[in-house]
C-alpha cells in the first residue's frame, strides 16, 4: 500500500548512500586500480543481492525466466556492471571527487536526450535550456572556474565521467524494456558481469590487494551504491503517493556528498565546483519540471 512518509523514509537513505560513495570510490581507488575495485565491489554486490532475494523469498523467481531474459541479463550486464563502472571508476581514478561526481549527475539529461531517437520522445524547447544550464556547469567545473580558457584540468579524466553518463542512459533505456523483476534483473545482470571483470582483472592488475580500507572501501560500495541503495529506491518508488516529492530528495545528494568529500577526503572544493554544481542541478529541475508538467496535462485532460 502506498505511504508518503515510509517513501520519503527510504528516499532519506537512499539519497544519504548516494552521498557517500563518491567518497568510497576515492579511498578504494587509493591503493586499488579501478578493474580491481569494480572487482571486488561487484562480487560483493552479487552476494548482498543473492541474500536480499532469499531473505524476501523471491530467489525462486531466479529461475523462472525464459532463455532470452537470461541472453539478455549477459547482454545487459556488459553493459552495467562492466562497462559503466569501469568507465565512471576511470573518472574518479583521474579526477578529483569535487569534479567527476557532479558531472556524473547530467546523466539524466541525457536520458532526456537519448530517448528521443531511441524511445521516440520529442525535444522539447526547455530540454534544450535545461542542457544549456547544466553543461554550462559542466565547463566551470572542468575548467576548474578558468572558463575563458576552456582548458580541462583532464580532459580523459572529464571525457571518462561524460562518457559514463551516456553509458548509464543508453543501459535506462534499454531497460524500459526490461519486463524482469527489478532485483532479480540487477542480480543475473552483475552475477554474468561477473566473470568478465574477473577474467579482465586477472589478465591486467591481478589480485595482489592487501586487506585495508581501500578493500573496505570497495564492499562499502559493492554492498550499498550497487546493492542496497537501488533495492530502497525501488521501495521508495512503490510506496511513494508522490513520487516527484520523492524524487526531488535526489537533489540533496550532490551537495550533501561535498560535505563527505571535504571532511573524509580532506579535499578542499573549490568555489568553481559549487558554481557548476548549482548550475548542473538548476538544469535538471528545469527538465524534470518540464516532464511533471508535461504529465500533470496529461492527467488533467
Amino acid at each position: 500500500m502506498p505511504d508518503q512518509k515510509q517513501a520519503m523514509l527510504y528516499g532519506l537513505a537512499t539519497v544519504l548512500l548516494w552521498s557517500t560513495v563518491a567518497t568510497a570510490f576515492k579511498l578504494s581507488l587509493r591503493d586499488l586500480s579501478p578493474v580491481q575495485m569494480l572487482a571486488i565491489a561487484c562480487s560483493a554486490s552479487v552476494l548482498v543481492m543473492a541474500l536480499i532475494l532469499v531473505a524476501q523469498r523471491r530467489w525462486h523467481r531466479v529461475f523462472e525466466l525464459s532463455g532470452r531474459q537470461y541472453l539478455q541479463s549477459v547482454g545487459m550486464g556488459l553493459i552495467n556492471p562492466c562497462l559503466y563502472y569501469f568507465v565512471l571508476f576511470g573518472a574518479f581514478d583521474r579526477l578529483p571527487a569535487q569534479e567527476a561526481q557532479p558531472l556524473n549527475y547530467t546523466w539524466a539529461l541525457v536520458l532526456a536526450y537519448l530517448s528521443v531517437p531511441f524511445l521516440g520522445q520529442r525535444l522539447r524547447r526547455l530540454d534544450v535550456v535545461a542542457g544549456l544550464v547544466c553543461y554550462a556547469g559542466v565547463v566551470v567545473i572542468a575548467t576548474r572556474g578558468d572558463v575563458l580558457s576552456l582548458t580541462f584540468s583532464d580532459p580523459l579524466g572529464v571525457g571518462l565521467a561524460i562518457g559514463s553518463t551516456v553509458i548509464w542512459a543508453s543501459y535506462w533505456i534499454i531497460a524500459t524494456r526490461d519486463t524482469r523483476d527489478p532485483v532479480v534483473g540487477l542480480f543475473l545482470n552483475f552475477l554474468c558481469g561477473l566473470p568478465v571483470i574477473v577474467a579482465v582483472c586477472a589478465l591486467t592488475d591481478g589480485f595482489d590487494v592487501a586487506p585495508g580500507t581501500a578493500m573496505a572501501a570497495a564492499v562499502y560500495v559493492g554492498v550499498f551504491e550497487m546493492g542496497i541503495a537501488f533495492v530502497l529506491w525501488s521501495y521508495a518508488m512503490k510506496k511513494a503517493e508522490n513520487t516527484s516529492r520523492v524524487s526531488n530528495l535526489i537533489f540533496i545528494s550532490p551537495f550533501l556528498s561535498l560535505v563527505f568529500i571535504s571532511m573524509i577526503l580532506g579535499e578542499v572544493i573549490l568555489p568553481s565546483t559549487y558554481v557548476g554544481l548549482v548550475l548542473i542541478v538548476a538544469g535538471l529541475w528545469v527538465q524534470q519540471h518540464k516532464t511533471r508538467a508535461k504529465l500533470a496535462g496529461v492527467s488533467g485532460s
